[in-house]
């Protein structure tokens, strides 16, 4: 009953019709920059987060701060150790390896979701976005190539219609570009295979063939951990 009303709802809604904005709380915009700062590598694994410094640097009292820190405690991105302080966390190869165990749950869902519901949206934000990468490619520029990857993840659990899939999805992805980035210098993907495996799921989603995109995304998971692997070895 309940989602007929919001059809109806949705259905008498016009184009143009203005909307109540959604503002985000100041610790909600400080807890993204931190996010992007870990997954940048402006702040590094183990390094300790100094409030006074951080509060300054970043313009905003020490409340909103603390909450900030605090939620990405609670996402496992940072880590506070008694009478020492909050830091980022470290990942090892064990964590690596428990992170594209989690990415593979959680994105295999999404795409039985997306197969099964979304699929016309998919295919067409999907392909915009790996053309993303095929363009990032074409100009050899490494860290817009991976800003375009983490966009195709993105994407991909977003239009599975999930919230709780995305919210599980942000912090693997914000970890796996933290191992990216503290392994820029020994870190080399074959990149045009990169850019076919992404259009292989596409391709897969638009074929609405669900067995063929869950193999090539185990697949796809499975070639990224191993180069990861490859590069914490060296």
């Amino acid at each position: 009953m309940v989602s007929a009303v919001l059809g109806t709802e949705e259905q008498n809604q016009q184009p143009g019709e203005l909307e109540p904005v959604q503002r985000k709380s100041t610790a909600a915009i400080v807890a993204d920059q931190l996010r992007a700062a870990i997954m940048y590598g402006s702040l590094p694994p183990g390094s300790q987060l100094g409030e006074a410094e951080l509060a300054q640097r970043l313009g905003v009292s020490r409340g909103p701060l603390r909450e900030a820190m605090q939620r990405l405690v609670a996402e496992g991105l940072l880590r506070s150790e008694p009478h020492r302080g909050l830091f980022v966390m470290d990942l090892d190869t064990d964590d690596v390896a428990d992170i594209y165990l989690a990415r593979l749950a959680v994105e295999r869902a999404a795409c039985e979701q997306i197969v099964r519901h979304h699929r016309v949206e998919a295919v067409a934000e999907l392909t915009a976005a790996q053309s993303r990468m095929v363009a990032a490619a074409g100009k050899g520029d490494a860290i817009e190539l991976a800003d375009a990857d983490q966009e195709f993840h993105e994407t991909l659990v977003r239009v599975s219609g999930s919230a709780r899939l995305q919210r599980m999805a942000q912090t693997l992805l914000v970890e796996k570009r933290m191992c990216l980035t503290a392994l820029q210098d020994k870190y080399h993907a074959d990149i045009q295979a990169l850019v076919d495996e992404h259009r292989g799921l596409v391709d897969a989603i638009e074929a609405g063939d669900e067995a063929l995109l869950l193999s090539r995304l185990e697949g796809h998971m499975n070639d990224a951990l191993d180069r990861l692997n490859g590069s914490l070895a060296e």
